[in-house]
């Protein structure tokens, strides 16, 4: 066994001394390497990044969340079809509400886009007025940063207070202290009670520009009898997610007076509806990487394999020498196998400081001169998780065993006594 670790670090000097005594070499002959491994690197730094800002996503949906809509989020459905669908009214919320068991809270939601905003003189556009329930505070746009939620009381008398998102508070208020002011949304005067707690990220940024009214006060004075509505239905708990999604389907297809042959005129909107979107994502993003990462294996190894061919017919007396003193072939075979190995080990070390440099100076680029997408760069840490470390790694030696084959068969194949003559 110490004879195997000893023989094991002797090659691995004897593949050092080839990168020193040949650096340019040695560099040009792994750069496709170095390429791969790169692509590799980063293509699982961007998957970790999208993994994390997905999560956030899923939180600030919900995960314990129904929502029951006319409309399917996922874009899977023909918008025409969606279209023809006819609108989720507030009476079957309302019978939604005093029919459903096993749901915690049943909250009923209606858009209105396109009302400009006012406030000191300004006009602001892009925002989303949403009309709701004092029970939505309970769901994860109820977290506020700065005031409160309206009450029960105030939704029950359609009083004209408003909870604002982030975006909508740096926008209005970038000093602050926006609770107390008022606003106007299109004729109407509204009092800012509270602020939500920023909860976008990039791929769900528009969640940050609603503003939250009680249903009420936005029926009196924007009316909702065109408007389709959407059903929050909290879970309560993950665990309960199942069986308050088959209670919710049954209930809404009773309420919609639908046939046991007719299919859902309504969608059921969750986190799962998103995991096949993000599933196609990360398979485009591993479709693309996995095949810039092959063309550039493809160089790495046949440069690799060129230099080991060399190194195979500059070192022939050496190879017949070691063979005449009982050498074995498989010992001269795993020789050249650590060399190349070697080889792309380095190059894994190379690339794995240059991704990290490239990593960290993109972050500070897009921190300093791109503030708006600020938020991407905290999904994206500025470092390499083991994982990646290894990976990079294991890929490396893997790669350099490739590409030491060919040469390594050929050097253990050599005759000793011709091996000997060779000048």
């Amino acid at each position: 066994m110490i004879l195997f670790i000893r023989n094991i670090f002797d090659n691995i000097k004897l593949g050092l001394n080839t990168l020193i005594v040949n650096p340019l070499r040695s560099f040009l002959a792994s750069l496709g390497v170095m390429v791969g491994i790169s692509i590799v690197i980063l293509m699982g730094w961007v998957l970790e990044g999208l993994d994390n800002s997905v999560s956030k996503t899923f939180e600030i949906i919900g995960v314990d969340m129904l929502y029951v809509t006319k409309w399917d989020w996922t874009g899977n459905t023909n918008w025409k079809f969606l279209r023809s669908r006819k609108n989720i009214t507030l009476d079957q919320t309302e019978m939604m509400k005093l029919m459903h068991n096993s749901a915690e809270y049943v909250i009923p939601n209606v858009n209105t886009w396109g009302k400009p905003v006012y406030y000191d003189g300004f006009k602001f556009d892009g925002f989303t007025v949403v009309g709701t329930s004092y029970q939505n505070a309970y769901t994860p746009a109820g977290e506020t940063l700065e005031g409160r939620y309206f009450t029960q009381f105030e939704d029950e008398q359609a009083a004209q207070v408003v909870t604002i998102g982030y975006n909508i508070y740096k926008q209005l208020f970038p000093e602050g202290n926006a609770t107390g002011k008022f606003i106007k949304i299109g004729k109407h005067k509204y009092e800012v009670i509270g602020v939500v707690k920023k909860r976008g990220t990039f791929i769900f940024d528009f969640i940050d520009n609603q503003i939250f009214i009680p249903l009420n006060s936005l029926s009196q004075n924007f009316g909702i009898s065109r408007r389709s509505l959407d059903i929050g239905i909290k879970a309560g708990s993950k665990e309960k997610l199942d069986q308050v999604r088959t209670e919710t389907i049954g209930l809404m297809r009773t309420i919609r007076d639908l046939k046991p042959n007719e299919k859902d005129d309504f969608s059921i909107n969750e986190t799962k509806a998103f995991e096949e979107n993000i599933k196609k994502i990360r398979y485009t993003v591993w479709g693309v990487g996995i095949g810039l990462t092959l063309l550039s294996f493809i160089v790495g190894v046949i440069g690799i394999m060129n230099i080991m061919l060399v190194s195979v017919s500059e070192r022939t007396k050496e190879i017949g020498l070691r063979k005449a003193l009982g050498a074995k072939k498989g010992a001269i075979r795993f020789q050249f196998l650590v060399e190349s190995s070697v080889l792309t080990l380095m190059g894994a070390g190379f690339s794995i400081i240059g991704c990290l440099g490239i990593i960290n100076i993109a972050l500070i680029i897009v921190k300093k001169y791109f503030p708006d997408f600020s938020d991407v760069a905290t999904f994206f840490p500025p470092f390499l998780s083991p994982q990646l470390v290894i990976v990079a790694s294991v890929v490396s030696v893997v790669v350099g065993i490739l590409s030491g084959l060919i040469p390594a068969i050929k050097a253990s194949s050599l005759d000793p006594v011709e091996a000997l003559r060779s000048e």
